[in-house]
């Protein structure tokens, strides 16, 4: 049985946010809302990764040059021209139509969503995390991809290092000693393997660290320089289960 839909979804407004249905009043809602809470970010950007590339599948259609023809004369820039337009030549009638096929694809996709979050399959697949810098900025996005044991790193305005200085990754699940996840970097994208260890300490509870290292690691097995990052793990749970 599919879960009902509820108007004050959190979830279900993040899926209109990026298919640009909600008003002005509510889009600005969510984006405050993206704003002060790292886990409606995260949802938000599951899901961008869910619904853009449908509508990348939707092929480009020039339309004829009589259409054009019939707009010029409904704005009257051609005076000369009083005819009536048949009805496929007629604005209005590729007006109401491409409304009529924007609804349609709306209700395609929101079914679709209803589908993905039927609760037999509450399996969570991918968590995310946004590691703020003291200055505010984000340095890293990390994505875990728990299917695949593994993390993406992703840099976005890290702070410079001094020389001979790298950023090191860690896991610090709560109550317990951070845990080396590996080096990342400053300038690249990097994933990085999620041994079952680290898997089993993953999720809402644990934060992300990033610490000032020197190039092989911290020699010690705990972080030995700043800490320049934190962030807290997000889950996406139902919002990704169809992300391959």
């Amino acid at each position: 049985m599919n879960t009902p839909l509820r108007d004050d979804d959190p979830e279900l407004r993040y899926a209109e946010y990026v298919l640009g249905v909600l008003d002005a009043d509510a889009r600005a809602a969510v984006e405050r809302e993206m704003q002060e809470s790292d886990a409606a970010a995260a949802t938000v950007a599951a899901w961008h990764r869910r619904l853009l590339p449908l509508a990348a599948e939707i092929a480009d259609r020039e339309p004829p040059m009589r259409l054009w023809q019939r707009i010029r004369t409904e704005l009257r820039f051609d005076p000369r021209d009083r005819q009536p337009p048949g009805f496929w030549e007629n604005v209005r009638v590729w007006h109401w139509l491409s409304l009529g096929a924007g609804a349609i694809a709306v209700a395609c996709i929101l079914a679709l969503v209803l589908i993905v979050r039927q609760p037999s399959a509450p399996s969570v697949t991918y968590m995310a995390s946004t590691l703020a810098q003291q200055n505010g900025n984000v340095g890293w996005t990390a994505t875990m991809d728990i299917s695949n044991a593994r993390i993406i790193v992703v840099p976005a305005a890290p702070q410079g290092l001094a020389t001979g200085r790298a950023p090191e990754l860690w896991l610090i699940p709560k109550g317990e000693k951070p845990i080396a996840v590996g080096m990342i970097a400053a300038d690249a994208p990097i994933t990085l393997p999620l041994g079952p260890a680290l898997l089993a300490r993953v999720g809402p509870t644990a934060v992300l660290a990033v610490s000032v290292e020197p190039p092989g690691g911290s020699p010690t097995g705990q972080p030995t320089g700043a800490v320049i990052a934190t962030g807290t793990i997000a889950s996406a749970g139902s919002l990704a289960t169809s992300i391959s």
